[in-house]
């Protein structure tokens, strides 16, 4: 984002669009009321009409989540609050109109998901889709027709698990919090820190296919100036193998050269991750490139296989196959995947 003096003859139609394609234009409000005087009238007048509305419908969402969670508590279900709903229950109402939000993500324990689906239907809820009983990440969506957002409810962070293996339990990166009438946990701003990259890096395939998501690094941003800041130690510390640190200080490096915040050195300055993040602003700015450069996966692809395998089978991988190249069903999602219009993905 905007992070210093309004730019002399910039397009703000462009700088408009991007941050409607990026899901960021609530984001520019504080821009906006620090420098109103140096932007044309009609922008000013465009963000503030997008961040009040924005800030209604998250109202209804905050409203929508504490009605939720109060039918999880009667069943004795204290949920654990992922991304924007946690963001929903910690920040001020004054701020609550800066993240767009499109769901109301929710986590509980395996042992209650089935408890928490039945809860959410008694109080209205229809299942909309639902992952098989057997899947790696169970996941269902429930909807209502007066709401204007669905509930994402999850038994696990986001991302494959093996991701997390140096946690231990998730509630051990939590605190206790009120949300009304209700009662959560809500992580701390380390364990959403390390969720969102995650979750943009491995779930969305942001690593693989060379993407930023500027309202996630806004958010992340946002979490290392709280009253909380993010220990950047304590969240490397808690990631396992190369792979899987590569695509973590990929990030980090965004955060740090895109919107200035201070990651240690240390964390910024791996060959790989900085070669994927120079990948990413080509990409940005060139988007015929962004096919030619999927070979750039192949610079990280020994890691990944290695420590894959070291997870699926619990022993130390062979050398053998880690070159091979990828299968074609998997090469065609890549490139179906980089050539798609993806909301909030540059």
């Amino acid at each position: 984002m905007l992070a210093s003096m309004p730019p002399v003859d910039v397009e703000w139609t462009s700088v408009i669009g991007l941050a409607n394609r990026t899901l960021t234009t609530p984001a520019l409000i504080d821009f906006v009321e620090k420098f109103a005087p140096m932007l044309p009238e009609d922008v000013c007048a465009y963000i503030r009409h997008i961040h009040r509305r924005n800030g209604l419908r998250n109202d209804r969402l905050a409203a929508q989540l504490e009605e939720a969670v109060v039918a999880l508590n009667g069943h004795g279900i204290t949920p654990i609050l992922l991304k924007g709903a946690s963001t929903l229950a910690t920040a001020p109402e004054a701020r609550r109109g800066v993240r767009i939000i499109s769901d109301l993500d929710i986590m509980v324990m395996p042992d209650e998901a089935s408890t928490a689906v039945a809860a959410l239907c008694g109080i209205g809820y229809d299942i909309h889709d639902q992952t098989p009983p057997e899947s790696q990440r169970w996941h269902v969506d429930l909807n209502r027709s007066q709401d204007i957002g669905s509930i994402d409810l999850q038994q696990a962070a986001p991302g494959p698990a093996y991701l997390y293996q140096n946690l231990g339990d998730a509630l051990n990166h939590c605190v206790p919090a009120p949300l009304g009438r209700a009662r959560v946990y809500i992580p701390t701003p380390t364990f959403q820190a390390l969720m969102l990259i995650i979750h943009d890096q491995f779930q969305d395939y942001g690593y693989w296919l060379g993407d930023l998501d500027l309202r996630h690094l806004v958010e992340l941003r946002d979490l290392s100036d709280s009253a909380e800041p993010v220990d950047w130690g304590e969240l490397t510390s808690l990631v396992s193998g190369e792979f899987m640190k590569n695509a973590v200080e990929t990030q980090l490096i965004a955060l740090a050269e895109l919107l200035g915040v201070d990651i240690p050195i240390a964390l910024r300055c791996r060959q790989i991750s900085r070669l994927q993040f120079v990948r990413q602003l080509m990409q940005a700015r060139f988007p015929a490139t962004r096919v030619p450069l999927l070979s750039m996966n192949l610079l990280d692809l020994r890691n990944y296989r290695r420590e894959a395998k070291i997870v699926s089978t619990k022993t130390g991988a062979n050398r053998r196959g880690l070159w091979s190249v990828p299968r074609a069903s998997t090469l065609q999602f890549l490139l179906n995947a980089t050539t798609a219009v993806r909301v909030g993905k540059v």
